[in-house]
């Protein structure tokens, strides 16, 4: 069920920060530059119901970019991207492009793993992610990525990914690791991370700070009452699972809506 609304505010006018407005919608604010990480920002998406306060539209005004990681339909959502602006600069995996512009958003880029491109401040790098990257029923099949935010902090948003091991060298040197350690669903399917293998992630990564994200926000419909209670654990094993597996790296566990300074 959801009830009023995420209603974020900047914390001043030079903070960089993180705000996780659930599932794998996340602002970020580095050097000025606002970016927004795979926007889901309605009640619902296909058979999914979100089990969160709806994020207000004044936590999304100003963007600077949208970086979308695959075309899943709770990752890519055209009704939040509408929401937005067709006129939003989207970042998007290759691929996925065109199919975007014949839906009449104007200001699309396509990337593939190892592409840089610049956002005001800041350099965005595409990094590999493992997942599926179909759009079912019949939409585009596009790469997957994770995406690396640089300016005077380094910030890797991971998409939808199973464990890499052999971390790529761009990703050493973090200053914060947004990690899905979670799903929709009372199960994961595969190509995702469940608590444990992103405490391993962590430890191969080694983030100053970590902040679970892709968790708590959404629940098929039907399965709420049932599964509910179990929205929150997945960041607290996570933690857990850090603490011992990676100790020097910090967890910040944010509720959606929640911010955290840098």
């Amino acid at each position: 069920m959801v009830h009023g609304a995420v209603t974020a505010h900047r914390a001043g006018t030079s903070a960089d920060r993180i705000v996780f407005l659930g599932h794998a919608t996340v602002l970020i604010e580095l050097d000025g530059v606002r970016l927004l990480t795979d926007p889901l920002l309605r009640a619902r998406v296909a058979h999914l119901r979100r089990q969160t306060p709806l994020v207000d539209a004044s936590v999304t005004d100003g963007l600077d970019a949208v970086l979308i990681s695959h075309v899943h339909h709770d990752h890519l959502d055209l009704a939040s991207l509408r929401l937005l602006g067709r006129d939003t600069s989207m970042l998007v995996p290759s691929g996925a492009g065109a199919w975007l512009r014949r839906r009449r958003f104007t200001r699309v880029a396509e990337l593939s793993v190892g592409d840089v491109t610049r956002v005001g401040a800041l350099t965005v790098t595409a990094v590999e992610a493992r997942h599926d990257g179909r759009r079912r029923p019949r939409g585009p099949r596009a790469e997957t990525l994770g995406y690396l935010v640089r300016g005077s902090r380094a910030i890797y948003f991971a998409g939808d990914t199973e464990l890499i091991e052999d971390i790529p060298d761009e990703l050493h040197g973090l200053d914060v690791a947004l990690l899905p350690v979670g799903g929709w669903g009372p199960t994961l399917g595969p190509g995702h991370m469940d608590p444990l293998d992103a405490a391993r992630a962590a430890r191969l990564l080694k983030p100053r700070l970590a902040i679970p994200v892709h968790w708590g926000t959404l629940l098929p419909i039907g399965l709420a009452r049932r599964h509910r209670a179990g929205l929150a654990d997945p960041p607290w094993l996570f933690a857990e699972s850090v603490e011992r597996l990676a100790p020097g790296v910090e967890v910040r566990i944010l509720a959606p809506g929640q911010e955290t300074t840098l």
